[in-house]
């Protein structure tokens, strides 16, 4: 079976990404999609993005974890996705897709996609760390010396120990100013640190203006692949109007050939 496929990243988290409106892509077998994600014996990414046609939307969004499973909302994917339909003609500068969590807008300007997130009204603050779903399930503790912090260590026993087989991806964050945090994430299906993590950066900004460590409703982000933004709006401690903001690139593109 020979596939053809792209390679996009978004501040450092990178994708396989495949046109899948014909639907000759075999979702069910996840041993495929692990082997393609892998980063020594195919093609390597932090997850693949399948694009389909959708009755609702310009398109819908499928999402694959580097594990091979299907899984939650992917961010930093749905910008790059978004980017890639803008490439093959599929939406203009605006767009609006399905995912696993719902519809989304985003807007493209160049290589900046600003995509629109769910809204969010419940942030569970747990003494040092405070819980919410942004897409996705997202842990956010704040610590000292991000820099030379064990994010994968630290990350992973979190990961299990406190959210058991199902899990939650982990973000570590240090404030650098009154509306810029840098942050780190432990992302479950990757089971690794990754360079950025799009629904985790979302959680840390709306994560610290509801725990009073910022007050600005655009936050920035600094990541180990690159800057993002969060702007949003908030009442009565629900958030609407998410959006996140960034690079989405094509990296190339190429065929590969499968036998799994």
């Amino acid at each position: 079976m020979k596939l053809q496929f792209f390679k996009y990243q978004g501040t450092g988290n990178d994708f396989v990404v495949m046109d899948n409106r014909q639907h000759t892509f075999p979702k069910n077998n996840t041993t495929l999609v692990a082997y393609l994600c892998d980063r020594r014996f195919g093609i390597g990414a932090d997850g693949l993005l399948l694009l389909e046609n959708d009755k609702m939307s310009d398109f819908r969004m499928v999402y694959f974890n580097a594990d091979g499973a299907e899984g939650s909302m992917c961010g930093n994917g749905g910008r790059c996705l978004v980017a890639f339909a803008n490439h093959l003609g599929v939406v203009g500068n605006d767009a609006v897709f399905n995912a696993v969590d719902g519809l989304h807008h985003a807007h493209v300007d160049g290589n900046i996609v600003n995509l629109k997130m769910v809204d969010v009204d419940e942030i569970h603050e747990k003494g040092n760390y405070s819980f919410l779903n942004t897409g996705s399930p997202h842990h956010v503790q704040l610590v000292k010396d991000l820099e030379h912090f064990d994010v994968y260590k630290e990350g992973k026993k979190l990961r299990y120990g406190l959210y058991g087989q199902s899990g939650s991806n982990i973000n570590f964050v240090e404030q650098l100013n009154d509306d810029t945090f840098q942050v780190r994430t432990y992302e479950r299906g990757v089971e690794d640190e990754t360079l950025s993590c799009g629904t985790g950066v979302t959680a840390v900004a709306l994560a610290m203006h509801s725990s009073g460590k910022t007050t600005a409703n655009n936050v920035n982000i600094k990541t180990r692949g690159g800057d993002l933004t969060i702007g949003f709006e908030e009442q009565d401690g629900t958030y609407t109007n998410v959006f996140l903001k960034g690079p989405a690139d094509q990296v190339f593109k190429g065929e590969v050939e499968c036998s799994i």
